[in-house]
């Protein structure tokens, strides 16, 4: 489904992405893990292009990403992206943020568009807020909106960018069990995250990134029971004490 080959990615002097390498097939969820400033997110954005990557390619279903553009637009509607920081519209209902794409890129009529936007809504649990402003709903429900937003675009993967990292520890739960959901449905999905639980119980795959390299991946019982790198042991080792 996502295919990436030889991705690098700069930003000045700083190189963020080290000649990637990522297969991620139709219906697995891979979990992408690592520290700060790995090139997780950096990844994630380029697999959408909201990152251009300076070399290397992303195929999404078999056809190559383009540049930028009315193609790109279209292969982009078939990837949905979840961000850390909601990215709602502010102006506009729940509803409206549900139903704006799909009229336009989708090409939907409104009824068609708003039907498919209540039944998100009610699958992720918050129907009766359809009509509110986005600043009328607590953080997780606004993650929970996010996800039905991206959703209503009908794409073939979805990327979670940090999906839980603006959210107070007790809305965390309602957006991963939302995440859980989808993985259940057969949702092709990357994820970066922090929540190792998450990983550890939905995860197809687990792949640790650092220094801009993916340094290994595996199964979740292989990595967390028996990582084969030192970075990968250290960070563990971090993260799993806390």
């Amino acid at each position: 489904m996502i295919e990436v080959r030889g991705l690098h990615k700069r930003f000045g002097a700083h190189t963020a992405l080290r000649a990637v390498d990522l297969d991620v097939a139709r219906g697995e969820v891979v979990v992408v893990i690592g520290p700060s400033g790995s090139g997780k997110s950096t990844l994630c954005r380029c697999l959408n292009r909201l990152e251009s990557p300076d070399a290397g390619t992303v195929r999404i279903d078999g056809a190559e990403l383009p540049a930028e553009g009315r193609a790109l637009a279209r292969l982009r509607a078939d990837v949905g992206m979840v961000f850390q920081s909601f990215n709602l519209f502010h102006h506009k209902t729940i509803l409206q943020n549900l139903t704006l794409a799909p009229m336009r890129v989708r090409g939907l009529s409104r009824e068609e568009a708003e039907r498919d936007a209540r039944a998100l809504l009610d699958r992720v649990g918050i129907g009766a807020q359809a009509d509110k402003l986005p600043a009328q709903l607590s953080g997780g429900q606004q993650q929970r909106a996010a996800i039905a937003r991206a959703l209503a675009m009908r794409p073939k993967a979805m990327l979670f960018d940090e999906p839980t990292s603006a959210l107070d520890p007790e809305m965390v739960g309602e957006v991963l069990d939302v995440m859980t959901g989808l993985a259940e449905d057969g949702m092709t999905m990357v994820v970066v995250t922090h929540e190792m639980g998450f990983a550890r119980q939905v995860a197809d795959r687990v792949v640790f990134m650092a220094d801009g390299e993916i340094v290994e991946s595996g199964t979740p019982s292989e990595f967390f029971a028996s990582p084969t790198s030192d970075r990968a042991r250290d960070f563990l080792g971090k993260v799993l004490s806390h």
